[in-house]
């Protein structure tokens, strides 16, 4: 069954905020190594998830994303039930593909499918 794995956290200026969750909560942040500006947020040992702080680019404050093993597959799924795919299949290198819907409200959530050869 398809579970929220991943946050992600879009600010104006992302350092500030980066810092604010440093210091509030006490996570481990740190800059990604890809081909976009991108931060990886730890949260703690044990139950709980991971996610991401970017650039916002327009979208959402805050993005939940479903981790799927079939990206093409639920974003079918996710026309066919009312939803709207508002970003297409996209390739996150060495991590996966990635595609943002909004449901019926209009909540913005991400479905990932992981693919770490992806280009």
């Amino acid at each position: 069954m398809p579970r929220i794995i991943h946050f992600e956290i879009n600010a104006e200026e992302p350092e500030k905020i980066i810092e604010f969750y440093k210091n509030a909560f006490g996570w481990t942040i740190e800059k990604w190594d890809g081909p976009m500006e991108y931060w990886l947020v730890m949260t703690g040992k044990g139950e709980g998830i991971d996610g991401g702080i970017a650039k916002a680019e327009g979208e959402e404050r805050i993005i939940n994303t479903i981790g799927v093993d079939d990206l093409d597959a639920y974003i079918k799924k996710v026309e066919e039930f009312g939803g709207t795919v508002v970003r297409k299949k996209a390739v996150v290198p060495g991590v996966g593909w990635l595609a943002y819907f909004l449901d019926p409200e209009g909540n913005l959530h991400g479905m990932m499918q992981s693919d770490p050869k992806a280009k």
